[in-house]
Parts: C-alpha cells; sequence; structure tokens
C-alpha cells in the first residue's frame, strides 16, 4: 500500500489537555506572537527611519531581528489555527516547509551572531582598519551568506527526510525534522548522520569563533582606559547575552527531540518551542535597552507621542 498517497495529512499530538485549556493556551499564545511582533517591529523601524544608524552594526540588529520574525511567522500563525482546530493536523508538504523555515531560522541566527561577533571584533580591536574591514559592500555580502547557505543546508536535509512514510503522528506541537524521519518506513541512517554532521557545522564554527573573538576584546580592553571598557562592553554585552540565550535554548530543543518521549509531554512542549519564544522576545528588549543609541531613539518617539496626545 501506498502510504505517502493515501495520507496526506499528519496529526500534531503534542498538545497537552487542548480540550481544557484551549482559549487559555489560544490566548497566551496570541500575546506572546503580538509582542514579538510589535518589539521587534520597534527597533527594526527605529534603526531604518534614522540614518545615523545605518552602521553595520545596527544593520546586523536589524537582520538579525527580521530573522526572529521570519522564524516565528513559521510557527505562530500555524499554532494559533491549531489551538483552535478540533484535531491539529497538518499536510506533509506544509511540515517539511515549516521544519525547513524554522530550521533555516536557527542556522541563520548563529551565522548573524558570528557576522556580528566579527564587526565587534574589528571596531575594538582594529578600529584603524574598520571602514576597510567592515565595507557596506561586505555587509551585504555577509547578509547574503548568512541566509542563502543555512537555506541550502537546510534544503538538503529536507530532500533527505522526504521519503515514504508509516506512521503519520507527530508527538509535537509543530514540525521538526528528526521527529519527520522518525515516521519513514526505511532506515534514517544517512540523514540521521547528515543531521548530526550539519549540527556540528552550524553551530561549532560560530561559537569558537564568537569564543575567540570574545578572549580577543577582553585582552584589548584590559589594556585600555576604564571608559574604553565602559563602550566597548555597552555594546558587546548585549550580543553576547543573547548568544549565550539562544544557544542554551537550541541545545534544548536538541536534546528534547533525541529524548522524546522520555519526558514529561508539559516538559518536552515548553522545551520545543523556547528556541522561537526566549529569543525573540529577548532580543529586541535587550537591543532596545542595552544600546544608548536605539534607547534613545525609542524614547524619543514615546515622548513625541505623549506630548502629540
Amino acid at each position: 500500500m501506498d502510504y505517502s498517497t493515501n495520507y496526506t495529512y499528519l496529526s500534531l499530538a503534542g498538545h497537552v489537555e487542548l480540550e481544557k485549556y484551549r482559549y487559555f493556551y489560544f490566548l497566551i499564545t496570541f500575546t506572546v506572537y503580538i509582542l514579538i511582533i510589535f518589539c521587534n517591529a520597534v527597533v527594526i523601524s527605529v534603526i531604518y527611519t534614522n540614518k545615523c544608524l545605518h552602521e553595520p552594526m545596527y544593520i546586523f540588529i536589524a537582520a538579525l531581528l527580521c530573522n526572529a520574525l521570519f522564524g516565528t511567522a513559521a510557527l505562530f500563525p500555524k499554532l494559533l489555527n491549531d489551538l483552535l482546530s478540533e484535531t491539529p493536523v497538518i499536510s506533509r508538504e506544509a511540515c517539511m516547509f515549516q521544519a525547513f523555515c524554522i530550521y533555516t531560522y536557527g542556522a541563520s541566527e548563529f551565522t548573524l551572531l558570528s557576522a556580528m561577533a566579527y564587526d565587534r571584533y574589528v571596531s575594538i580591536c582594529k578600529p584603524l582598519q574598520y571602514s576597510t574591514l567592515v565595507k557596506m559592500s561586505t555587509v551585504k555580502k555577509v547578509l547574503f551568506f548568512c541566509w542563502f547557505v543555512p537555506s541550502c543546508e537546510m534544503g538538503i536535509s529536507i530532500i533527505l527526510t522526504y521519503r515514504q512514510l508509516c506512521k503519520f503522528k507527530l508527538n509535537r506541537i509543530y514540525c521538526n525534522n528528526y521527529a519527520i524521519a522518525k515516521l519513514s518506513c526505511g532506515d534514517i541512517t544517512v540523514m540521521n548522520t547528515y543531521g548530526l554532521c550539519l549540527l556540528s557545522i552550524v553551530v561549532l564554527p560560530p561559537v569558537i569563533f564568537i569564543i575567540y573573538s570574545y578572549i580577543r576584546i577582553i585582552n584589548v580592553c584590559l589594556k585600555n582606559s576604564k571608559e574604553f571598557r565602559r563602550k566597548a562592553l555597552q555594546t558587546c554585552l548585549p550580543h553576547l547575552i543573547i548568544f549565550i540565550s539562544f544557544a542554551v535554548t537550541v541545545c534544548f530543543e536538541v536534546i528534547n527531540s533525541r529524548v522524546e518521549g522520555n519526558v514529561p509531554q508539559i516538559f518536552a512542549m515548553i522545551m520545543s518551542v523556547e528556541i522561537l519564544v526566549v529569543p525573540p522576545i529577548m532580543n529586541p528588549i535587550i537591543y532596545g535597552m542595552k544600546l544608548q543609541e536605539i534607547s534613545n531613539r525609542i524614547k524619543k518617539i514615546i515622548w513625541n507621542k505623549k506630548i502629540f496626545f
């Protein structure tokens, strides 16, 4: 029997007591999504509308926030619809597309954070060469690389996952590439091996580079004045907090996908959405509060509106 043609849809069975808490879940999820859109959109618009912020550091911040909006758009609209549905289901093609978007978001986040680390490293450790090494043309090429390469890597992973299915139930609230692969009829060794190799390629080089760049930055700061250290930390601390936060949430998601079924379902559900909730909320708040140029302009906008009303 050709299961792939007789069964078009996959059921999403990761919801916990959906019937009992349906509208509560919907209200919380909707509020979180609106908060994510609002916070990210405010910082992006501030950067876009102020020409003095059209510098590499702020462009990378805007790109990071746009990436968060891309990733959350792959999850929240479908999740909100599922919370109001009697039986949450998704077509196989839509499921794989959702997995592709979420994985691309995750991989792009690491490359963007690496690019931001390089920008801070050159700015602090090689200030005289900054205008030469970090030109706007270079920034455009880096941004293209940050989205194009991860999308190609994840595209190959999705192609390897696309095979005949023998099971049609995902114990998740959204589609995960590894979870889809486990539903297939045949051996998934090739896909699993590629996934693990890809994970090491996506995670290890950025982590190593960011650690190296911050060791160099700290070394330079220790040799300079207190004022220099203050300014350096003011721009580097938000990036470091965001990187650590994202790395931790990614670790949770990787562990969750591997131990699925061995932990309480409510805990597994919370862990699975952390990567698409915590960083998208934290990023604009941290950059909006910690970077003086951005926070000053946000305060100015709020103050002007108060005067107007």
